[in-house]
Formats: C-alpha cells, sequence, structure tokens
C-alpha cells in the first residue's frame, strides 16, 4: 500500500510503499478513495519535528470502504461506505477536550494512504447525496464550522454574521450552514473573485481586507454590525472585530493564519458585553448533528481541486499560497 509520510519540519514529503495495515481488536480497515487537505497539515508540516521516528502518514479528512474488521467489530461492517471523525478521544466534558485528545494524521497515523485502521467508533455512515470526494471535505472542516456557528455562536434565524477570510473548508462550511439556517451572512477575503463566488453561495455582501477601509463599509453595509463573527486568521485585524461586533455580539476563533492576537479594545469588550469564544473540533455528539445538518439539507462541499496522492506536494503548495476556494482533494483509488 502507498501513504505519503511526514519526516520533519519542510522535508520533502515521500510517498512509500508499505505493508498494508491489519485491524486488531475494535478496528477497522478501510480502503480510502478519498482525502481531504486542512491547514493543520501544512502547519505539521512546516513547523513539526520527528526525532529519531520513521515519519507519520499526514491527513485528518477520509472517505472509503470498511473492508475488513479486528475481533471485536461486526463482520457485517465489511463493505460499508464510511467517513472518518478525526476528533480523537475528546473526553467526557462536552465543553473542553480532555488531555488525552488528539486529532487524527498527527502524532496518530493519518488518511493520505491507501488503507488506514481505525476504531470503528470513529467510522460513520457516508451521507448518500455526498460521493466519495465530496464526503471526505466533511469531516474536520464541518465539524469545527458546526461547533463554532452552533454551539459556541449559539446562531439564531436572522442574525447577521460576518466570516473573515472565505475560500478555505471550514469558513466555506460556516457560510453554507449559516445560510441554511436564515442567517444574513457576509465574508472577507483579500481576493474579489473569492467574494464573488462567495456570493453566490449566498453571502448577501463581500469586503476585501486589503481596502484599509473595510471595516467602516462593513458597518454600513450591515446596518451597525454583526451579532456573530467568525475568525480564522486572528493578528492584527482582529481589534477591528471588535468594533464591528453588535452588543451582545459573539466572536469565535478557530484559527491563526495571520499570527497572534494583539491591541484588543478593552473598553469596547467590556461596555459591548462581547463574548469572545476559542473553539478546536468537537465531540462526537457534535459530529452526528454536523451530518445530520448536512444529510437533512442536501448541503454539498465545495471543492476547489482535486490531486491524485502522488501530488501530495503540489496540493500542499496550493494550499499554502492560499489559491484555494474550496476544499482541496486527493484521489486515492
Amino acid at each position: 500500500m502507498r501513504a505519503v509520510f511526514f519526516k520533519g519540519k519542510d522535508q520533502p514529503l515521500v510517498v512509500q510503499q508499505i505493508k498494508k495495515f491489519k485491524p486488531v481488536k475494535d478496528q477497522v480497515l478501510i480502503r480510502l478513495h478519498n482525502a481531504a487537505i486542512n491547514h493543520r497539515d501544512l502547519w505539521t508540516w512546516r513547523e513539526q519535528n520527528l526525532p529519531g521516528t520513521d515519519g507519520i502518514i499526514l491527513g485528518s479528512d477520509g472517505c472509503g470502504v470498511i473492508e475488513d474488521v479486528g475481533e471485536d467489530a461486526d463482520t457485517l461492517l465489511i463493505g460499508s461506505e464510511v467517513i472518518i471523525n478525526p476528533s480523537l478521544d475528546w473526553g467526557n466534558n462536552p465543553i473542553v477536550q480532555g488531555n488525552s485528545f488528539r486529532i487524527l494524521g498527527f502524532p496518530d497515523h493519518g488518511t493520505f494512504s491507501d488503507y488506514i485502521v481505525i476504531s470503528k467508533k470513529y467510522a460513520f455512515e457516508k451521507p448518500d447525496h455526498l460521493n466519495f470526494a465530496e464526503s471526505s471535505a466533511v469531516p474536520l472542516s464541518g465539524l469545527t464550522a458546526y461547533r463554532a456557528l452552533f454551539t459556541k455562536a449559539r446562531l439564531r434565524a436572522k442574525e447577521k454574521v460576518l466570516i473573515t477570510g472565505i475560500g478555505g473548508g471550514a469558513a466555506l462550511w460556516i457560510l453554507q450552514f449559516a445560510v441554511a439556517y436564515q442567517a444574513r451572512v457576509y465574508v472577507t477575503s483579500g481576493s474579489d473573485e473569492k467574494l464573488n463566488s462567495a456570493k453566490s453561495l449566498g453571502a448577501v455582501e463581500g469586503f476585501n481586507y486589503k481596502d484599509p477601509d473595510w471595516h467602516q463599509k462593513a458597518l454600513k453595509e450591515s446596518g451597525g454590525g454583526f451579532d456573530i463573527i467568525i475568525d480564522s486568521a486572528g493578528g492584527d485585524q482582529f481589534s477591528k472585530l471588535i468594533e464591528l461586533a453588535l452588543p451582545g455580539g459573539r466572536i469565535v476563533n478557530f484559527g491563526r493564519t495571520a499570527g497572534n492576537i494583539t491591541n484588543i479594545a478593552t473598553r469596547l469588550l467590556y461596555w459591548k458585553q462581547l463574548s469572545i469564544h476559542g473553539t478546536t473540533m468537537g465531540t462526537r455528539d457534535e459530529f452526528l448533528s454536523m451530518l445530520d445538518f448536512v444529510e437533512s439539507r442536501k448541503i454539498k462541499p465545495v471543492i476547489d481541486k482535486v490531486f491524485p496522492l502522488e501530488q501530495i506536494e503540489q496540493a500542499m503548495h496550493r494550499m499554502e499560497h492560499g489559491d484555494q476556494f474550496g476544499k482541496i482533494i486527493l484521489q486515492i483509488s
């Protein structure tokens, strides 16, 4: 079987032939058809070191067919079309992950391979209305989006929502979820083309954050601000989100593509009685609720481009350059 190995910070990603995995205990062996790339894979490649190891198979998102099962898993699962929940060992507290929590793909072997073995409790039935490639785009970013929008921000219909940095997988899921929930959605991007694409998906208006006055335009176009702001960038621009939030507003962050947050206007924070939430991934119950939301409303992910597994570095460079609008998918079989 083929597998993409991460061997250390900035080292070439190597596609190797290794011995096929064998499931044990409650594990299932999944023949992967597609996997999807996340910023987490890129950050692992660019920031992590693996001294003294043989490498880690990257990848958090995957979809395929169960081919074999361990001794404690039902043989009736064989042949099932499944997607994988990459949120491992969350723990018993739904508010925050426990000490054993980790995300599939680092340090555990992930989905950039022909096969994966994983506990049966992380394999879920593939949505009927999605093909394998579309289904592989759901798990990590869909779960992140669902928890951010519904658990943390507590979205209500007709509220005004601002999503920063539209184009990535999680941001687009948030857009689609919020539109499906009858929210009024606005977006930011450094690309006018991406802003126009977001409008075609239901965004009311978009603002180019390269314009120094974008936040003033957002205040005017929104009629005074936003009930919910969901941000994946952080950085210096976060201070503008405090200005853009309506009194009682909720701001949720799940990323740092622009670096650490600085210069928060503390007076506005307490006078407006704002809530700022950090979020990462989600629980099993949230994963199930997210799948139900996607299926019941027949929502399909936005796919940017599909690369063969052997072109993993080209796919990662596309994400690194920020060219994508939607999920970048790997074709495995």
